[in-house]
């Protein structure tokens, strides 16, 4: 009998604590709020997943450690090279900023963790992954078990159950609100299931989606389970009525059946009918302009509307914005200054509705095409790793969030940021697996 050695202990035991922020990360902001509103402490509560991640780094770089292959194929990847001069970067500005008092202590540190956890998280599973089996063995019923139960409560949600029924778990203006609108409509609710909003559940949705979406081109046996579990994930997306989320999953869907297309003549075809969908779509918008039903889900707004801004206004002046703010300052004005991370800098806060600009406006244009360059260097192993239906989906998902990302700070939910870049690791730890691994 073979004996199993403690390295081999340890990469299952972190395989499995990442397979637990993994499978429970969907479910985060519904968890945190509602612990909170029992025990208190909703801020540390937040912090699950890197009290969690922590041990998981630790004990990656000692897996990297002990195995010289897997640490020089690591090494050679042009990725890992990318990430941590993009680290650097992010440490630099962060400091510079701090000393220069354009941003709080909290919104610096804030905007340290959101901009690199994901990255680091990637990092050390792509070493986990490839020192064990197990999450290579589970990543499907990892991502499709928690997704299938998001895309139910979005359902019911829409559908059955009391447009603010979150509030009975803690959810109020302190937390996260209880509820999303279009226009300030009460009459036309979003639906966040058990995510922090209506946009991150689009966003996330698309992964799934994209999963799903190569299932059914490449296996006949999956078509009737997964079509049904299409249609459940698609309502979801349907109800978030996020608009960056459906021009996302169009593109993640299309670019997976296109890529698992084997024929030219099926590839022409399919191009000439999403061409006349397009043309369709125009066609329909022009004629359902002043239509109030088609301007409230499609345009967020009305001619009939009495609020001050709409949101496409908000967005168009927050991208200007961020656009001019980065001309006038190419080198960033520091770390935790812009996204999310910026309603912690006294007042002083900038959304550019764009994840890409948010970056620029934090580590300047080098940082801004360092992390450019990592999600291309992640397309570009993605794509040479097509053959993996996981490795095709992600590649799919990750062009239509490269989208939604430059309509919203997608990246910075903690939901979508976990889940995709830690699939990401998972499909790409073949790459560094010894050949008794793969």
């Amino acid at each position: 009998m073979k004996q199993i050695t403690p390295v081999a202990k340890l990469a299952t035991y972190l395989s499995w604590l990442a397979a637990v922020i993994i499978a429970l990360v969907p479910f985060h902001a519904f968890l945190t709020v509602w612990v909170a509103s029992l025990a208190g402490h909703y801020t540390l509560l937040r912090l699950w997943k890197e009290f969690l991640l922590l041990p998981l780094v630790l004990g990656s770089l000692y897996l990297l450690a002990r195995n010289k292959a897997l640490r020089r194929k690591f090494w050679s990847l042009t990725l890992t090279k990318l990430i941590l001069a993009y680290f650097l970067l992010l440490i630099i500005c962060a400091a510079v900023a701090l000393a220069r008092h354009t941003v709080t202590a909290k919104a610096m540190w804030y905007g340290v963790l959101v901009d690199s956890r994901f990255l680091v998280f990637f990092l050390a599973i792509i070493i986990v992954a490839a020192s064990a089996k197990i999450l290579r063995q589970n990543w499907l019923k990892l991502l499709m078990g928690p997704a299938l139960l998001v895309a139910v409560v979005a359902i019911l949600q829409y559908l059955v159950l009391p447009y603010d029924f979150l509030k009975h778990f803690g959810y109020n203006q302190n937390t996260i609100y209880p509820y999303e609108t279009i226009n300030h409509n009460i009459n036309h609710i979003r639906v966040m299931s058990t995510l922090r909003g209506a946009n991150p559940l689009g966003a996330y949705i698309i992964v799934p989606l994209s999963v799903v979406t190569v299932g059914l081109t490449q296996r006949q046996k999956v078509r009737g389970s997964g079509q049904i579990l299409a249609g459940g994930l698609a309502l979801a997306l349907i109800f978030s009525f996020s608009r960056s989320a459906w021009l996302g999953a169009a593109l993640a869907i299309t670019t997976a059946a296109w890529l698992c297309l084997k024929s030219d003549r099926l590839r022409h075809m399919a191009g000439w009918w999403a061409a006349g969908l397009v043309v369709l779509a125009c066609l329909l918008s022009l004629g359902l302009r002043n239509n109030h039903s088609f301007q409230d889900v499609f345009l967020h707004t009305d001619s009939a509307s009495t609020i001050a801004q709409s949101s496409n206004q908000g967005h168009s002046a927050a991208f200007k914005s961020a656009l001019k703010d980065i001309y006038h300052q190419p080198l960033g004005r520091g770390v935790g200054t812009a996204g999310p991370q910026s309603v912690y800098n006294n007042g002083r806060t900038r959304l550019a509705e764009d994840y890409f600009l948010q970056i620029g406006q934090e580590a300047g244009i080098l940082g801004l095409i360092l992390f450019v360059a990592i999600c291309a260097a992640l397309a570009k192993l993605l794509y040479a790793q097509r053959r993996d239906p996981l490795a095709l989906a992600l590649l799919a998902s990750l062009i239509g969030l490269s989208l939604v990302n430059l309509l919203s700070h997608a990246w910075a939910d903690d939901t979508l940021a976990y889940v995709f870049w830690g699939l990401a690791g998972i499909a790409l730890a073949p790459l560094l697996a010894s050949r008794k691994n793969t």
